[in-house]
C-alpha cells in the first residue's frame, strides 16, 4: 500500500487543513475505487472561531451557495486526525487498500465549492458510515464518498 502524505508548502492559516482519501483494491464489483473522506459533523463553535474572510477566496462563477466552502473547510482533518485515521487505516484495512493520500487544502478557497457532505446518494455515489462499523473508534465523524461511474468493474461485460 502507498501512503503518501503532502506536507505543506507554507505555513497553514489554521489547523483544519487536510484532505484524506484512500482506494479500496475491490469495492462493490469495482476496481481502484477511490474514496474521499471527511468529516461529516462538528461542534458549531468551531464554525464561530474561523475567520472566513482570509480562509476563503473569489466566488466561483456561477455558484449557488458562496458560503458552501466553509463546509469544505470543516470537512477537512487537522494532522493529528489525519494520523489517528491513516493509523486506523493502516490496522484494519491494509490488505485491502492500493494507496493513502493527503495534502493541504489550498488556501484561500473558492467560494462556492459544494462540500462532500451536500452530495446526495444515487445510484452509483455513495457515502461509507465508518460510525456503523463496530471496531471503528476514533474521535472523528468521519464518512467517505465514493463515485462507482469513476471506476472499471471487475469483470467486465462480454458484447456478443
Amino acid at each position: 500500500m502507498d501512503i503518501r502524505l503532502v506536507a505543506p508548502a507554507a505555513p497553514l492559516p489554521l489547523e483544519r487543513a487536510y484532505a484524506l482519501s484512500m482506494t479500496i483494491k475491490s469495492f462493490k464489483g469495482r476496481r481502484d475505487v477511490e474514496v474521499h473522506l471527511f468529516r461529516h459533523a462538528w461542534d458549531p463553535a468551531e464554525e464561530g472561531g474561523c475567520d472566513w474572510n482570509a480562509l476563503l477566496g473569489p466566488t466561483i462563477e456561477g455558484a449557488p451557495d458562496p458560503e458552501s466552502s466553509r463546509k469544505v473547510i470543516l470537512e477537512a482533518f487537522t494532522l493529528q486526525e489525519r494520523d489517528q485515521i491513516v493509523s486506523y487505516l493502516k490496522a484494519h484495512y491494509a490488505s485491502r487498500l492500493t494507496a493513502i493520500d493527503s495534502a493541504p487544502l489550498a488556501f484561500p478557497v473558492p467560494r462556492g465549492l459544494p462540500p462532500l457532505c451536500s452530495l446526495a446518494e444515487g445510484k452509483s455515489i455513495g457515502f461509507i458510515r465508518f460510525e456503523k462499523i463496530p471496531h471503528y473508534d476514533l474521535p472523528v465523524a468521519l464518512r467517505g464518498l465514493y463515485d462507482l461511474s469513476l471506476h472499471r468493474p471487475i469483470v467486465e461485460s462480454v458484447q456478443g
